[in-house]
């Protein structure tokens, strides 16, 4: 939630429904010091991979209403807000959420899934997958990045 209200600050503060990246990043870095012009620019890359901006003819246009974000008196965005959500976790979290149930319980059923039903043979996210499918708990926006996360490891 904390990317929403950094990426929408700038359009906020500005009152503008397009910034050009140089503008944005202004904003981020110098403006209010929140971030480094590098981390600046990789969270204009973050938000457009997360469906939050896009780029439309060289300038910055939010993908969601902006002045309905509201921006806490003393805002400063956390590092974690610079890093791209653990795909992981999201999805641990979503069947959590979906079955009243607690990460840790979720995590347990994805080992045993993993070691009893295919004979230790299926990794921990391909795992959640099943469950998420299970469960009937939305996982495609998630597909990606943990076929990355396999990939990498």
């Amino acid at each position: 939630m904390s990317l929403r209200i950094t990426v929408a600050a700038p359009f906020r503060h500005l009152h503008k429904e397009r910034l050009q990246r140089s503008e944005f990043v202004f904003y981020l870095a110098i403006d209010r010091m929140w971030v480094s012009r590098d981390q600046a620019n990789a969270l204009i890359d973050l938000a457009v991979g997360e469906g939050l901006l896009e780029v439309q003819g060289g300038l910055l246009v939010p993908l969601y209403p902006v002045e309905e974000v509201t921006i806490p008196l003393g805002y400063r965005p956390g590092a974690e807000d610079l890093e791209r959500p653990d795909p992981e976790r999201v999805l641990l979290g979503r069947i959590a959420s979906a079955t009243g149930r607690d990460e840790r319980e979720v995590a347990a059923e994805a080992n045993l899934l993993s070691t009893e039903g295919f004979d230790g043979q299926l990794r921990f996210r391909a795992a959640l997958v099943l469950l998420a499918r299970r469960h009937g708990v939305p996982f495609v926006d998630l597909l990606a990045p943990l076929r990355e996360g396999l990939l990498n490891e």
